[in-house]
């Protein structure tokens, strides 16, 4: 077997289609898999396979559904285009899972493909598991009795699972005004679906599979979300619906930053409790909230396999990132969008307010605003990122801020002395970029830092 250099990003293995992912690419790499999972010697053998809308996604599903066949695993294959999250709930309940492989590039451009191992606890594959994984790269292919092929649908379980952690009949009394924008995304016939066999109604638009995602990134942000209307919320998730977007009734985009804080204080006073778990990239305004309400709070590196790792080690009221993903400890270790959208969509409902009050609340809670910004640079080659990372390593400050603290827990994260302020540097795991995160808590501020970061980074 040819070499083939491969490494895990924040979530699974992804490349451009038929440069950096082929078939021989997802070969090595079920190999791979297949070596780790019978090296647990474990009796469970029935391994869950699925995949997204991209293009060839699949025919990359049923290759692997016939290799892993052939290294001895029963194999239970989606019948159609499947939501990672989904997946993950198989992963975790399906009887004698051993884990799951999907087949997506979540948000990343058309060209790119990915394949994601989900071990049976139901989250992300966690460091030590991926690099068990790695060690295993370019093994022989082993001979091993052929397992059983079952194809099926996978919605139901899930839909009667996400039905015990969502008040539909409080939504359905008090029901906002819906917009429903698939974004050609997987969530197609599964979130609309929840919504119809609850008696909800909503809006839709761009409801079909697109391997191309219509032509824009399969993205759940301001720019991909066209369809809004005065006094509809707006709802929709990335390609494979790990991801939530959500835009008020005033045709706002709302940070996922602020409906973190929203749903901790929600589901605070809904009587559930834990911890908060968050990435180093949320904004303080959700550790203002947490403290208000007397909630503990862990930190962990970007990436929703450490929040994953932090859920399953914890008692977790919220988990959540500021890209969008979230869960809950009623649900499994994974980042869910349409258990997302749902979850805010109850928010609302039980509130009987509009999201945009709850926007104003929370904000007068916290006692404080926030504003983001990021700056991603595109990178040639490894090299030219080390050299910005240590260019930034040796600041003393960030245009007036003096540096109060450098923390190193994922990247360089650097605390400004206002006290309200930070840039958050780090490369990305599932992209060629070197990303910037900013938050200050006025826009000139923001705007002035982003400026240093410009003029810093510029080639």
């Amino acid at each position: 077997m040819k070499k083939t250099n491969i490494k895990f990003g924040t979530d699974g293995f992804r490349g451009i289609i038929a440069k950096d992912f082929t078939f021989e690419t997802v070969e090595n790499i079920l190999n791979a898999v297949s070596y780790y999972l019978h090296s647990q010697n474990s009796n469970k053998n029935t391994l869950i396979i699925g995949y997204d809308p991209r293009f060839m996604a699949s025919d990359f599903a049923n290759f692997a559904a016939n290799f892993m066949q052939n290294q001895g695993f029963d194999i239970v294959l989606s019948s159609k285009v499947v939501p990672t999250p989904v997946i993950a709930y198989q992963a975790k309940y399906y009887p004698n899972s051993t884990g799951a492989v999907m087949f997506t590039a979540s948000h990343n451009p058309k060209e790119y493909q990915g394949i994601k191992f989900i071990p049976n606890y139901g989250g992300p594959a966690n460091k030590e598991i991926t690099d068990a994984i790695i060690q295993y790269i370019d093994r022989p292919v082993k001979e091993f009795s052929k397992g059983r092929l079952e194809i099926k649908s996978f919605e139901e379980e899930y839909f009667k699972h996400i039905e015990t952690l969502i008040d539909f009949d409080a939504i359905k009394k008090n029901p906002p005004k819906i917009i429903y924008d698939g974004l050609y995304s997987s969530s197609i016939s599964y979130f609309d679906e929840l919504l119809k066999r609850n008696g909800i109604s909503y809006e839709s638009y761009n409801m079909f599979h697109s391997s191309d995602f219509g032509g824009g990134l399969p993205e759940p942000k301001e720019k991909f979300m066209k369809h809004t209307k005065s006094g509809f919320i707006t709802v929709a998730n990335d390609g494979d619906a790990d991801r939530y977007g959500v835009i008020d009734e005033k045709g706002n985009y709302i940070s996922p930053n602020i409906i973190l804080a929203i749903l901790l204080k929600y589901l605070s006073n809904k009587g559930l409790t834990g911890k908060m778990i968050k990435t180093v990239g949320v904004s303080s305004i959700v550790d203002i909230v947490a403290k208000k309400l007397n909630i503990q709070t862990i930190t962990t590196p970007v990436g929703f396999k450490w929040l994953s790792e932090e859920m399953q080690k914890n008692r977790t009221i919220l988990a959540g990132e500021d890209s969008g993903g979230l869960s809950t400890g009623l649900h499994i270790p994974e980042k869910d969008g349409i258990y997302a959208n749902l979850l805010i969509i109850e928010a609302i409902s039980k509130s009987n307010k509009k999201l945009f009050e709850l926007v104003e609340e929370i904000k007068n809670f916290a006692g404080k605003e926030f504003y983001q910004d990021r700056v991603d640079v595109k990178l040639d080659n490894s090299i030219q990122a080390e050299i910005l990372q240590e260019k930034f390593k040796k600041f003393d400050s960030i245009s007036n801020f003096k540096i109060k603290e450098k923390i190193f827990s994922d990247g360089i994260k650097a605390l400004l002395d206002d006290d309200c302020s930070w840039v958050l540097i780090r490369k990305s795991g599932t992209e060629p970029l070197l990303r910037f995160y900013i938050e200050a808590d006025t826009v000139d501020k923001l705007n002035e830092i982003k400026d240093f970061v410009n003029k810093n980074t510029a080639v």
